[in-house]
């Protein structure tokens, strides 16, 4: 009977084997060492400072950025208000945010 290899958990980033030595676990999956990255800024992460949205890791400043609290209170200030959705950051919801404004005029 040949031998037959254990099936290995694959790498959400790559699509390569995970092996047990360079293993990092995070949003029910197993990752490289090298593949653990922030989705934003590419910050090596570690299990203090990894969040999750959507299967997609982020440090906790980006995931903060991207989909935290927005608006006054919120660290910008009135002076810091804007229409700004976050475009710059991936956020696609601006179709509907423009449709509603401009509707509004």
């Amino acid at each position: 009977m040949p031998f037959v290899a254990a099936e290995q958990p694959k790498c959400p980033k790559c699509g390569k084997s995970v092996y047990t030595a360079e293993e990092r676990i995070a949003a029910n999956a197993k990752w490289h060492k090298t593949c653990f990255k922030c989705g934003l800024c590419h910050k090596l992460l570690d299990s203090t400072n990894v969040t999750e949205h959507s299967g997609e890791l982020f440090c906790r400043h980006c995931y903060g950025r991207k989909y935290g609290p927005k608006g006054v209170g919120f660290g910008g200030g009135a002076g810091a208000l804007s229409m700004d959705v976050g475009e710059h950051l991936g956020n696609r919801s601006t179709e509907m945010t423009n449709a509603h404004h401009s509707s509004q005029f």
